[in-house]
């Protein structure tokens, strides 16, 4: 039987940091945000770990970041109460004292009266199907009867790990370093898949809609919940919106370019204000092997978006994965998924509208004046920050209604601009350099092609933009930018983003006149991530961060109701920052901006998602990914981490299964609110 190497997630979002994003595909000489950042900021402030706030005090007033110093001096202490965690690695998770942290979905675990029980040496598509997918993403929550303790629980699951999923299939073999040759280094190799195999990969992508209640003060799943659903890589979608019907979205087996089957790589998402699943696809490159007809039109498109890379072997069973057989399969994927949850037979709906590119959430709020705004980022170095304004208004208890919002709309990308302004660019097919002369000859096209309609509008190349959160409380948006390690050393001075920017930063946009639908704003540095006891390392953390506190590669984030911020991050690790992932709370105002305290770690070589806070403020779910990827670095392991020899069990610890995804509910011991 033949074997392929595994391939450590080159194509996805993974705990290392070597390999954590993508080449960078963006081909532009559009100014990146570490040269905005450069001009803007004097080197003489930066390096003493403030703000130009001179310079700033004319552009931002009251916005710019306090400096260590000043955060110590003027005294407040973070809103966030809780005794903080000590970072570290080990086998399992921790949260902060006085509070329980219970696993309420497993990998496999049954979702309807008739499921299966999970056997993970015996798995079957028809089981994995009825069952909670794989590495659970995004969370989210839309409650039953207007109840914070009855609801639907809303779950992403973004891709699969053969390795950590399957028996049988690993063996250990050797490299040369290419840094030293006569060092070898072990990796593992993992046997070609077989068709049930990648039939059981697929079921286990998708998304989970699953009935949750809070019984006594503890969540439990209700298995016979009658909207309860799994969506997955073969569910049958509706593509909607401009580009819909669209010459390059038509296939053999889909004339119209209407019907898809699936959806894949959903990372973060959203829940809409009217009631709605958002699901986002983003690193869809994997998943297309082959090799395009020569001279095809599609080769530069998919080129930018790095298709096909074939880390995955669907293309061997299924010819739609395969481009030398369904050249413009690619294209029905990349978008945004909108499911109708009330409906468990709905047919979910891919909303062309939202453009297509690797989309890292989409979160929503409505702006002054009933319209709804979407946050969105492309997940790659050097890619973009989004938003997109429906052309129709909110309407309070019209559902049917607000169900048609997301087809019509304007699509926006960022330009940031050196002296603390921004601007909203309008990716509309006839404005500005977005002509038939260029290739644009219809909306669909720049839908079709938004990374390439952004380049030629010069929008600011972003350090993997993630998750985007708009905070309705303080008016603001928060961008997390994980890292890009490939930053060239001419780009380096004292300023952010840095030279192989390992541990990223956080942006905070100002809308002009606190409108969210507005075309202009302004932009602070929130945060630089990183060690701040490594001067080299320019982390900007307040001075009341202690050595628990401070953290790298920001994620996905949350707002919860008092508007105070919650971020996960993907990429902490014993070898790069000596603590796993986590969830930490990070203060936005006064005198204790900058602050951040670790409230929960993830098991070692799991990545921290979710988070999510519900309004009543009594529960926190988070999403445990992919733990037990990993190991080497640990020395409590300090080998490489396979289905038979894992670093971790979590969260079973039992001998017979798997370590696995999970979802946790965190609450505060005998009830109240948290943090």
């Amino acid at each position: 039987m033949t074997e392929h190497a595994l391939p450590r997630h080159a194509a996805f979002p993974t705990s290392r940091l070597e390999d954590a994003d993508g080449e960078g595909l963006n081909p532009t000489a559009n100014r990146t945000m570490g040269e905005i950042i450069t001009a803007r900021f004097s080197r003489r402030d930066l390096l003493r770990g403030a703000l130009a706030t001179t310079a700033i005090a004319a552009t931002l007033g009251p916005v710019a970041l306090l400096s260590a110093g000043d955060a110590k001096a003027e005294g407040p202490a973070s809103r966030f109460d809780f005794t903080e965690v000590e970072a570290g690695v080990d086998e399992t998770h921790h949260v902060a004292s006085g509070y329980d942290a219970d696993v309420l979905l497993r990998w496999g675990d049954p979702l309807f009266a008739d499921s299966s029980a999970f056997d993970p040496r015996n798995q079957t598509p028809e089981a994995q199907a009825r069952q909670f997918g794989y590495n659970n993403d995004y969370v989210g929550f839309i409650p039953l009867n207007g109840s914070s303790e009855h609801g639907l629980l809303v779950v992403n699951h973004e891709y699969t790990n053969e390795h950590l999923m399957f028996p049988g299939i690993v063996s250990l073999s050797e490299k040369a370093d290419e840094k030293n040759p006569e060092k070898k280094i072990p990796i593992l190799a993992i046997k070609d898949a077989d068709r049930t195999r990648v039939d059981i990969e697929m079921a286990a992508h998708g998304g989970t809609v699953v009935e949750i209640r809070k019984v006594e003060g503890k969540w439990q799943v209700v298995r016979d919940g009658a909207l309860n659903r799994r969506i997955t890589a073969g569910t049958e979608m509706e593509l909607t919106g401009p580009a819909a019907g669209h010459l390059r979205l038509q296939t053999a087996a889909d004339p119209s370019g209407r019907r898809v089957f699936g959806t894949i790589n959903n990372c973060a998402g959203g829940v809409t204000p009217w009631g709605t699943y958002i699901m986002a696809e983003e690193n869809i490159h994997g998943y297309f092997t082959g090799k395009l007809p020569e001279g095809h039109r599609e080769a530069a498109n998919y080129k930018r978006m790095g298709i096909p890379e074939g880390t995955y072997q669907w293309g061997r069973f299924h010819e739609r994965f395969d481009v030398s057989k369904a050249p413009n399969e690619p294209n029905r994927f990349g978008w945004v998924v909108e499911v109708d949850v009330m409906d468990p037979n709905s047919v979910p709906k891919k909303r062309t509208a939202l453009g297509r590119f690797k989309h890292e959430g989409a979160e929503s709020i409505v702006s002054k004046d009933g319209r709804v705004v979407f946050y969105l980022g492309d997940d790659e170095r050097f890619d973009y920050v989004y938003k997109f304004v429906t052309k129709d208004r909110f309407v309070e208890g019209d559902r049917a209604a607000n169900m048609r919002l997301l087809d019509e709309g304007t699509l926006f990308v960022a330009k940031f601009g050196e002296d603390g302004t921004m601007e909203w660019l309008p990716l509309v097919q006839g404005q500005g350099k977005l002509t038939a002369e260029n290739g644009f000859e219809t909306q669909a096209d720049v839908l079709i092609e938004t990374r390439r309609a952004a380049d030629l509008l010069g929008a600011t190349p972003m350090d993997r933009p993630e998750d985007v959160e708009p905070n309705a409380t303080n008016g603001r948006v928060y961008v997390m930018l994980t890292n890009n390690t490939r930053r060239k050393e001419e780009q380096v001075d004292a300023a952010n983003p840095r030279a192989k920017n390992a541990f990223g930063h956080i942006i905070e946009i100002h809308e002009e006149g606190g409108d969210f639908a507005a075309a202009k704003g302004r932009w602070e540095v929130l945060l630089k991530c990183g060690d701040p006891s490594v001067a080299e390392v320019g982390a900007t953390f307040s001075s009341e961060t202690t050595k628990n506190g401070w953290f790298g590669m920001p994620d996905n984030c949350s707002v919860d109701t008092e508007g105070r911020l919650w971020v996960s991050t993907d990429g902490n690790s014993p070898k790069g920052t000596g603590r796993t992932d986590g969830l930490w709370a990070v203060e936005t105002e006064g005198a204790a901006r900058g602050t951040s305290k670790l409230f929960f770690r993830v098991p070692v070589g799991a990545e921290m998602c979710g988070p999510l806070l519900l309004p009543d403020m009594q529960t926190a779910f988070v999403a445990v990914q992919h733990p037990g990827d990993g190991g080497e670095d640990w020395e409590g392991f300090g080998r490489l981490s396979y289905y038979e020899d894992l670093s971790t069990r979590w969260p079973d610890f039992q001998p017979d299964m798997p370590t696995r995804p999970s979802v946790v509910a965190i609450t505060r011991q005998g009830g109240g609110r948290i943090a």
